[in-house]
């Protein structure tokens, strides 16, 4: 699977999806870095069929409007320490890449998983 993890969230975020193996590209390692638009995010998602990691809801109303990004993984914590978010990742990563094979929006909180429709 192939992740595309958004500004607001941090690159330790990406090294650590890509330490367990998945194909990960953060906006810092993009040519506009953190200036990446959300279209061409979007763009991305959809030639490269990855899935968009942010905490952005902007992507929700284009997700729910047009289908796009490709897939979409909001992270809605409200603000959260780094360390708490990758241990919530770490513990959550297998039940979020099972969720997004059969359900093209998943969202995680600090406490649920929850699969969109």
């Amino acid at each position: 699977m192939k992740f595309l993890v958004d500004a607001q969230l941090p690159r330790r975020l990406a090294i650590q999806l890509q330490d367990v193996g998945f194909e990960v590209t953060h906006t810092l390692d993009l040519p506009e870095g953190n200036q990446t638009t959300d279209q061409a995010l979007i763009n991305l998602s959809l030639s490269a069929e990855a899935v968009v990691v942010t905490k952005d809801s902007d992507f929700v109303q284009s997700f729910l409007l047009r289908g796009e990004p490709w897939k979409l993984l909001l992270v809605s914590t409200g603000n959260i320490a780094n360390d708490e978010l990758l241990t919530l990742f770490r513990v959550n990563i297998q039940h979020v890449v099972d969720s997004l094979a059969t359900f093209d929006f998943v969202e995680l909180n600090r406490t649920n998983l929850i699969c969109h429709r």
